[in-house]
C-alpha cells in the first residue's frame, strides 16, 4: 500500500478536532502583546490557555533584555554542537546558576525541553536496566520510553502499591548489571496533582533505584523559592535526576537537567539530541539567565499566581463545576460529556464572554468525559477572574444539563 494513502486514512489521536476544527479548536492564533489578554479572530479575549505562570514574558524588562541581546549577538551565535564549536562561558555560567537554583550540584543545557528529557531517558538506562514510569506521564517521557532499550513497566497513576509491585519485578528479574531508573512529573499538567515524591523516595530504602522528576510545571512556581515540586514537598535530596524547562514559568525555549556532575558528564557525551544538534542561541542564554534571575528576586510574583489560582478555583467550586483537587497552578474542571459538548463549552466562552478557554475530549480522556484546563497566571486580574466567572455562570446550563441527561439515559 502507498504510503502517503494509508496516512491519508489514519485517524487523528485527537479526532473530530483535527478534522473540523483546524484554526479554532486546534491551531488557532492567538495575536498580539503576550499576556493575559489577546486577540482571537480580531476580538479581545481573556486567555487561560498559556503556561507564562509568572507574567515575566511580558514584562517591559525582559523585552527590553531580550531586544539588546538579540541586537549584541544575533540568533547564529554560537554555530553547531556544543561538543564541537557551539559552547560559551555564558552556557556554562547558566548551568550553574541553574544548578543552585535547583539545589544540585550540575546542571546540564537543553536546546528544547521535549527532546531533551527524551534523549536523557535513553542515553541513561540500557538493554539489562529497568525503566517503571507512572502512567499519567506526559507524552515526552512516553516517547523516551519508547527509545530506551530497557524492559519498561508501567504504575497507576500516584499508586504507591502499583509502584512497588513493579519495583519488585524489578528485582526479582534484574541481573547483577542491572539498574532501575523510576520517571514520574512533579506536579503533573492536565490533572493538577502532585507526583507522590515522598512515597516514592521512602522505597529507596527497600530497594535501589534512581528516581528523574519531569517538573516542568513545577519549576518555578512551586517551593518558597520557586525550586519545584521537590522542595515544596520536602524531599528535593531525593530527586537524583531534576528536569525543568523553559517552556512555562520562563515564557522562553529551552530546558536543563540537574543531577551529579559525574551524571552531568555522562550525559554531555551521550545525550544525542544534544550532541547532534545546533547549540542554544546566545540571546535565549542570556534571557534565561536573565529571567532565572527575576523568578528568584521576586517571590511576590509567585504570591500573585497562588492568589489567583485560589481565586479562580474557589469561584468555579462555588457556582458547582466540579474542579479536580489540584496542588499547582493548573486548574482542570472535568465534566460529563461528548467532544460536541467540549467544542459547545470553547466556543460559547470565546464568542459570547471573550473567555479563551482550551478543552479536551476522548480520546485524550476517557470517553463521556470532558475536561476544560484553564491556567492562571501572575499577570491576571480580579477583573480577568470576575468576568471569567460570569462567563462560566452564564454557560451552567448547557454544562449541567448535559451530565444530567446522562444521569437519566443511564438511570
Amino acid at each position: 500500500m502507498d504510503l502517503f494513502e494509508k496516512l491519508q486514512d489514519r485517524p487523528s489521536p485527537l479526532g473530530e478536532f483535527t478534522s473540523e476544527g483546524y484554526g479554532y479548536y486546534t491551531y488557532p492564533k492567538l495575536e498580539g502583546p503576550l499576556g493575559p489578554v489577546m486577540k482571537f479572530n480580531d476580538k479581545d479575549v481573556i486567555v487561560w490557555s498559556i503556561n507564562d505562570y509568572l507574567g515575566v514574558g511580558n514584562k517591559e524588562e525582559v523585552l527590553k533584555y531580550d531586544a539588546e541581546a538579540a541586537a549584541k549577538y544575533g540568533f547564529s551565535a554560537p554555530m553547531g554542537a556544543r561538543l564541537m564549536t557551539g559552547n560559551s562561558d555564558q552556557h556554562e555560567a547558566l548551568e550553574k546558576e541553574l544548578a543552585d537554583f535547583v539545589h544540585k550540584p550540575s546542571a546540564l543545557l537543553l536546546n528544547y525541553g521535549y527532546q531533551g528529557i527524551m534523549s536523557v531517558i535513553h542515553a541513561l538506562v540500557d538493554r539489562n536496566d529497568f525503566l517503571i514510569y507512572d502512567e499519567l506521564s506526559h507524552a515526552c517521557i512516553v516517547d523516551g520510553k519508547q527509545l530506551a532499550m530497557a524492559d519498561k513497566s508501567v504504575f497507576k497513576h500516584n499508586d504507591i502499591e502499583s509502584f512497588e509491585k513493579q519495583l519488585e519485578r524489578a528485582h526479582r528479574n534484574k541481573k547483577p548489571n542491572s539498574s532501575i531508573l523510576v520517571v514520574t512529573e512533579g506536579a503533573f499538567g492536565m490533572t493538577g496533582d502532585l507526583g507522590i515524591l515522598k512515597e516514592i523516595i521512602a522505597l529507596k530504602e527497600k530497594y535501589p533505584f534512581r528516581l528523574l522528576v519531569d517538573d516542568a510545571h513545577g519549576v518555578g512556581t512551586m517551593g518558597k523559592d520557586g525550586s519545584g515540586t521537590g522542595t515544596h514537598l520536602g524531599c528535593q535530596d531525593g530527586i537524583d535526576i531534576y528536569f525543568g524547562t523553559f517552556a512555562k514559568a520562563f515564557a522562553l525555549i529551552g530546558a536543563f537537567v540537574a543531577t551529579e556532575e559525574r551524571v552531568v558528564e555522562f550525559l554531555k557525551a551521550n545525550t544525542r539530541s544534544q550532541i547532534f544538534a545546533k547549540s542554544v542561541p546566545m540571546p535565549i542564554v542570556e534571557s534565561a539567565r536573565k529571567r532565572l534571575k527575576l523568578i528568584q528576586d521576586h517571590p511576590e510574583w509567585r504570591e500573585q499566581l497562588w492568589e489567583n489560582t485560589n481565586k479562580l478555583r474557589q469561584g468555579l467550586i462555588d457556582m458547582g463545576y466540579n474542579v479536580l483537587p489540584a496542588e499547582c497552578p493548573v486548574t482542570p474542571v472535568l465534566t460529563e460529556g461528548s467532544t460536541e459538548l467540549c467544542q459547545l463549552i470553547m466556543r460559547k466562552l470565546r464568542e459570547e464572554h471573550g473567555v479563551f478557554v482550551s478543552g479536551v475530549a476522548y480520546p485524550v480522556v476517557p470517553k463521556g468525559t470532558v475536561l476544560i484546563r484553564l491556567i492562571p497566571t501572575a499577570s491576571h486580574t480580579d477583573e480577568h477572574i470576575e468576568k471569567t466567572l460570569k462567563g462560566f455562570e452564564a454557560i451552567k446550563d448547557v454544562v449541567f444539563a448535559s451530565a444530567s441527561e446522562k444521569k437519566k439515559m443511564t438511570a
